[in-house]
């Protein structure tokens, strides 16, 4: 079995590279999760661009499994990920036609998306294909009309769960937050920090505020609650910079 992992950026046809258009009109089946509010739109994103590119695809649905609150996060994690590797081990044994099978990845498989490792986990090996996509930090930073990184300085990529527990990275002249669903940069001290933060990017329903942290921080907290609320799950991130 070959298996394409197609990076979509926020799913919108415009993210979308050509070799990613050519993967999505080669691919037999396509696996998509769904599961809960976010998976449920994500899922619903992935069938339109579909229907729009390949109205003829094969689909094949599974339910994103949850992960277990009570075990230790890697531990946890790695469990997780084997039960997903069993689920689309499940739905590609239902159709034994399809030679090729593809993932739409949100973003790109490559940064802070698990779709890799998930993959490594099914036997026999499939071969593996990734297409690039969009990255969230390459989507934020555009919206912001600004650049990753200060002018020769590095960039540090790091997690809210990091974050919280080791405060700002060292030898860090930028940090770009992932995954973080508490909005850690409140721990930090605000002063000499600026925060450039989105939600939804790339997205109808896309959500833009940036300033100094000490002004523009307890705007986000509320904002994203607002969203989330409204919604039922919410996908953000955001760059900080010490002046």
């Amino acid at each position: 079995m070959d298996l394409t992992l197609i990076g979509i950026g926020s799913g919108t046809p415009g993210h979308l590279t050509r070799d990613a258009e050519a993967a999505i009109a080669e691919a037999d089946l396509f696996l998509i999760p769904h599961k809960g509010a976010a998976k449920s739109d994500l899922a619903d994103l992935r069938v339109a661009l579909l229907s729009r590119l390949r109205p003829d695809a094969v689909t094949a649905f599974f339910d994103m499994p949850e992960r277990d609150a009570g075990l230790p996060y890697l531990q946890a994690v790695d469990h997780w990920h084997d039960a997903i590797a069993d689920l689309w081990a499940a739905r590609v044994a239902e159709h034994p036609e399809a030679s090729k099978v593809a993932l739409l990845v949100w973003g790109d498989p490559s940064l802070y998306d698990s779709t890799l490792r998930i993959a490594a986990r099914l036997t026999p090996a499939p071969k593996v294909r990734v297409i690039p996509g969009l990255t969230s930090l390459q989507l934020l930073t555009a919206a912001h009309a600004i650049p990753l990184n200060g002018l020769g300085a590095p960039v540090v990529i790091t997690t809210g769960r990091r974050l919280k527990d080791n405060g700002w990275p060292e030898t860090a002249d930028r940090v770009a937050v992932m995954l973080d669903g508490g909005c850690a940069f409140q721990t930090l001290p605000p002063e000499g920090t600026r925060i450039w933060w989105g939600a939804y990017l790339g997205m109808d329903e896309e959500i833009l505020d940036a300033g100094p942290l000490s002004e523009a921080g307890p705007r986000i907290i509320a904002t994203r609650a607002e969203a989330r609320a409204a919604h039922g799950w919410i996908m953000d991130t955001y760059l900080l910079a010490r002046d």
